[in-house]
């Protein structure tokens, strides 16, 4: 049974197909004979009803350079599609949250990937907080008194922007650190959002865990690396790979959130846990595919496909 499968995402000609999650996707997807279409968020169209958006035929091979063929764009209603994969990058902002809007009036009729408005409502610094005994000590708060509290306690702390993404804005405060009040007025200035300050995890030297989820269930996992001198993991931020396997408290913590995700639509998510302490749960265009496979043999698209395929109530 081939699909209809539309991929939203950012413009395709610019990622980096060594290391993009949604490239492996698609194609395990044409691999598997499904007709594939592309378009970026920007071109939506909402109009008496219909969700719609000029879509383009995808055709993707493993060639840097010549990664993808596009075909002539024709004006297509998304809910004669089979599925849609929301594969754009945060930042989850307003843009981001009214493409989940508009992607739940065909949702699940037409199979959304993840669940648009479980999306919506699980930014990933706000729904781990579901999970609190999983969590290091986090405080989410706009006012500068709290934070200051926070740090006294907790001396040594992370500051971040609520729903910054790619480790971008992050800073790691010592105790005695005199820059708390000058990085607040700074957040305050560019961000209307809270901050998020958690108790500094030192294990980060050993690395930022990410567990890749699907449907509820564990499928590999890599490790982030900082660099010398950075309090950053994140691949964005120049985080190395290196291999992981699961610890006996990773896979409690994915046995407590596992259940939840699956009943919440949210076939793909990534997880991010520091020493015993789970960090994040991300689920808006989570990435790590590329860099687990290639340490640990795995083959997370095929299972990602496995599980639309079964809610789809068919074998591709």
């Amino acid at each position: 049974m081939a699909l209809s499968v539309a991929i939203q995402m950012d413009p395709i000609h610019s990622i980096d197909i060594g290391a993009d999650s949604t490239f492996v996707l698609a194609m395990e997807a044409q691999a598997r004979g499904h007709a594939l279409y592309y378009y970026t968020p920007d071109r939506l169209r909402f109009r008496d009803g219909v969700l719609s958006a000029p879509v383009q035929s995808l055709t993707v091979r493993a060639e840097r350079g010549n990664h993808a063929d596009l075909g002539k764009a024709r004006l297509a209603d998304l809910s004669e599609m089979d599925a849609i994969l929301l594969r754009q990058d945060p930042p989850f902002d307003m843009a981001y949250i009214t493409t989940t809007h508009f992607l739940e009036h065909i949702h699940p009729s037409t199979l959304v990937v993840n669940d648009p408005a479980e999306v919506r409502n699980a930014p990933e610094k706000i729904y781990v907080n579901r999970y609190p005994d999983l969590m290091p000590p986090t405080l989410i708060s706009s006012d500068p008194e709290a934070v200051r509290e926070f740090r006294d306690e907790h001396g040594d702390i992370v500051v971040k922007p609520l729903y910054g993404n790619g480790g971008a804005g992050v800073f790691h405060l010592r105790p005695g650190d005199d820059n708390l009040g000058s990085l607040l007025e700074m957040y305050a200035e560019q961000f209307r959002e809270p901050v998020i300050a958690q108790r500094y995890l030192p294990e980060i030297r050993q690395g930022d865990k990410r567990i890749i989820l699907v449907d509820g269930e564990p499928a590999g996992a890599v490790s982030r690396m900082p660099n010398e001198g950075e309090a950053r993991a994140n691949f964005h931020a120049g985080g190395q790979a290196k291999k992981a396997e699961l610890t006996d408290r990773e896979r409690d913590i994915c046995a407590r959130i596992g259940p939840d995700l699956k009943a919440r639509g949210l076939v793909f998510v990534g997880i991010d846990v520091i020493g015993d302490w789970l960090t994040e749960i991300n689920v808006t265009s989570p990435t790590g595919i590329q860099e687990t496979n290639r340490l640990s043999g795995t083959k997370i698209e095929a299972r990602i496909w496995d599980a639309i395929e079964e809610r789809l109530g068919g074998s591709g």
